[in-house]
């Protein structure tokens, strides 16, 4: 999961680019990028959060009517500044590319490109491969003079041979601006216009948070297997290039996008809600007693609003977060988040002494961080403390852009939800089931007829994830990420060793 934007307008861009990051910010805390174009390319990209990689100097120096943006969350490649996004390849014409998604077969697609194509690859990144893919594709169109057409043919050929998920967008120099969604779109991609005198500017986002907060009006989601192509003169062409059937991420409405978004019809918060409501039948069944119903901020604040309300229990914010530390499931390496977690959340005691609580999360990974918010609990002087998750069991890895990467790393995949309570240390624990959850998004767009939703179930829309695929891409994973904490490791011990100094 990673975050994306584009616009084209007729006027400097850079300030609805950043404000836009800065809004799709809880999509990747790792790195940021942007690439704007006034006849020529102009880049900044580096590890951090948004605010921390762009500064004046850079802000001013990044001129032009249409750019794109990235934050990223790593899921494939590895935390490397190198492999920041936009990515840039110079012919033809230049094309910058940023991408929410992961490719399934991109070792396959690497191995093409280099011994055939002659390209060479700087990174390890899926995205890289994804760009070289779409240079290459827009090249054999031989276009004398860009058309849309060519760039749609284009397109075609990349959704041909990439497989798995990718929204993106790119900028193509002197010749304008585009968006795709891959035939199942699974990562979300919207389109959204603002007026200016008589004209139009547009933006593509990953959520239409973006729109509103910029002023866009939101015009629709992107289908799945469909490019958009803003031309220079900032005319929009679209055009369903290969056919496509909706099969979304469940995962975005349980943790990934920010509550106020509405994605592929179905809003963010409203989901979150029915989940929460979904789960207080399994829990009046128990017969349990329950003075208060207490969410963990920020996600899973909806859900518990939902039971609360539904079990007419009153609703407690108990937990109070530190704003200053990112969202601990999309940092990189189980170190950093075990650290952070300990500065993340602290209780307000009156609110768990001698009561009876039911805590509620969106969902449980590993198994960790339940276990700690329990004993912070138990700490603050809870009678009992229950604990819910409003998203199913995760038992399997997710290869779409989730950082799931191994089946051993998910509590889920090979302990019952009794052996799972007893290792939180909670008095019980209640899971959504997956067709609760599938109800609570349908709900909101009946036209939705199935979901990516592997995770949770084993199964994947895209038929070339076996068991063999998922573990070769979980190796792979496993081997970057533990090379970011041993030098992020490294990098403490010599942080320490200073300070012994001082």
């Amino acid at each position: 999961m990673c975050g994306i934007i584009a616009v084209s307008g007729f006027r400097n861009v850079i300030e609805d680019l950043y404000d836009g990051l800065i809004v799709l910010q809880h999509r990747g805390q790792d790195a940021a990028g942007i690439v704007t174009y006034n006849d020529q390319f102009h880049l900044k990209k580096s590890n951090g959060m948004v605010r921390d990689v762009f500064h004046n100097k850079s802000l001013e120096r990044l001129q032009g009517p249409m750019g794109i943006g990235h934050v990223r969350y790593p899921t494939a490649g590895c935390s490397s500044e190198f492999e920041a996004q936009p990515f840039f390849i110079s012919t033809p014409f230049g094309i910058a590319l940023a991408h929410n998604g992961n490719l399934t077969n991109s070792n396959e697609l690497r191995k093409k490109l280099m011994e055939k194509e002659y390209h060479h690859l700087n990174t390890n990144s899926d995205s890289e491969v994804l760009l070289n893919v779409f240079a290459v594709a827009l090249r054999h169109q031989h276009p004398k003079k860009l058309t849309p057409e060519h760039v749609f043919g284009a397109v075609k050929t990349v959704m041909g041979k990439c497989k798995g998920a990718y929204s993106a967008v790119a900028l193509i120099g002197g010749q304008g601006i585009l968006g795709f969604r891959d035939p199942h779109g699974i990562r979300p991609l919207q389109l959204g216009k603002r007026r200016f005198g008589m004209k139009e500017e547009y933006m593509i986002a990953s959520e239409n948070t973006v729109f509103h907060a910029l002023e866009f009006e939101f015009v629709r989601d992107i289908r799945p297997g469909e490019a958009v192509f803003i031309d220079r003169k900032n005319r929009l062409h679209s055009r369903q290039v290969v056919k496509g059937q909706l099969n979304p991420c469940l995962f975005e409405w349980v943790y990934l996008a920010a509550p106020d978004s509405t994605i592929d019809g179905v809003n963010v918060y409203k989901a979150r809600v029915r989940m929460g409501e979904s789960l207080a039948k399994q829990i009046k069944k128990a017969g349990i007693k329950i003075d208060s119903v207490i969410p963990v901020p920020d996600t899973g604040r909806p859900a518990a609003a939902g039971l609360a309300d539904k079990l007419k229990v009153r609703y407690r914010e108990a937990f109070v977060k530190n704003r200053y530390i990112g969202r601990t499931f999309i940092m990189p390496g189980q170190g950093m988040r075990k650290r952070s977690l300990k500065f993340k959340l602290h209780p307000i005691e009156l609110e768990f002494k001698n009561r009876n609580v039911l805590i509620v999360d969106d969902s449980i990974v590993r198994g960790n961080t339940s276990k700690k918010i329990v004993e912070i609990a138990r700490e603050a002087g809870a009678k009992k403390v229950y604990f819910a998750s409003a998203s199913p069991p995760i038992i399997s890895p997710d290869p779409y852009g989730i950082d799931l990467p191994t089946t051993n790393e998910l509590i889920a995949a090979d302990m019952s939800i009794e052996q799972i309570r007893k290792f939180i240390g909670a008095d019980g624990l209640f899971y959504n089931t997956i067709e609760d959850l599938r109800s609570t998004i349908k709900y909101g767009n009946r036209n939705i007829e199935k979901f990516s939703e592997g995770c949770f179930t084993g199964k994947y829309p895209t038929p070339e994830v076996t068991p063999k695929l998922l573990k070769e891409m979980g190796s792979g994973r496993n081997e970057t990420r533990d090379a970011f904490e041993e030098e992020q490791a490294g990098d403490d011990a010599n942080e320490n060793k200073m300070m012994a100094l001082v």
